[in-house]
């Protein structure tokens, strides 16, 4: 058969009711523990017996439980009585004077001003704090200047490098033009027409505004012929070496083209010029 209901009421006999509360007791603790232990909560648990005796249990600390308690109900009693919400909001509002003053008072012993009430000891600690303060201060300027200066030389390093590419470049086209001239003349005018070039400083690649040289070869009288063809080939290359001069002695790679086409249009001049003659 089952258990039957218990009544709730108050127990008369005075033994049964003393173990009643002696389990009830224990019960209600235990359970009070695995809340707080369970749900993170603060529990606090206060019991009288019938007889005087006191039985207490707290999660953290029965007094910082009782406090809190205290200031919850002062402050739900004033949110619910008017007059005690005005006041409140008046005393906040005066707190808040009271440290913004206090915060300008702070500033302006800062910036050196109101300084006439304050003692040795104040004037160290004033002091103490302002230098503190340019320390920091300076600590970032240089951390900003030391970045800015990698910069400019890791672009440095970069605007250098390419001008050794394109010193390359240059010196690439040049042996291509004696190449092509080697075919087209032989070796022996490729020698007399090779002075006419523009000597480039390769060796320092960052000396660019070195001033360059000019070598015109004279025409021989024994083969005027074909001094007139290294006369006329020695004027070309000086177009070409004056169109990479306006490239500040960068020409790119497309000027290749112009080079071939410029060299052509001078043979084609020359053979002509041959004909007439004949």
């Amino acid at each position: 058969m089952g258990r039957g209901k218990i009544v709730i009421r108050r127990i008369d006999n005075t033994t049964s009711r003393q173990v009643t509360f002696s389990k009830r007791r224990s019960g209600l603790l235990k359970k009070a523990r695995e809340l707080s232990i369970l749900c993170d909560a603060e529990v606090g648990l206060i019991i009288f017996s019938s007889t005087g005796k006191l039985y207490e249990y707290a999660s953290t600390s029965m007094t910082t439980l009782v406090e809190r308690y205290k200031k919850l109900k002062e402050e739900q009693y004033q949110l619910l009585n008017p007059d005690s919400e005005v006041k409140f909001w008046q005393m906040e509002a005066a707190r808040l004077r009271q440290q913004l003053q206090h915060l300008h008072e702070c500033h302006r012993q800062l910036m050196g001003q109101e300084l006439s009430g304050l003692s040795v000891k104040e004037l160290q600690n004033l002091e103490n704090q302002l230098e503190m303060s340019l320390k920091g201060i300076r600590v970032k300027k240089d951390q900003i200047l030391i970045d800015e200066i990698r910069e400019l030389n890791r672009k440095g390093d970069l605007m250098h490098q390419e001008n050794r590419d394109m010193h390359k470049k240059v010196n690439l086209t040049g042996h291509e033009n004696t190449e092509l001239q080697y075919k087209v003349y032989g070796a022996s005018d490729v020698t007399q027409a090779s002075s006419c070039y523009i000597s480039y400083n390769t060796s320092d690649a960052h000396d660019l505004h070195s001033p360059m040289n000019l070598q015109l070869s004279q025409p021989r009288p024994e083969n005027s012929g074909k001094s007139a063809k290294v006369t006329k080939l020695g004027e070309n290359s000086l177009r070409i070496q004056e169109i990479f001069s306006e490239k500040e002695c960068k020409p790119p790679c497309h000027n290749k083209l112009q080079i071939h086409l410029q060299l052509e249009y001078s043979i084609k001049d020359t053979k002509g010029n041959n004909s007439k003659k004949k």
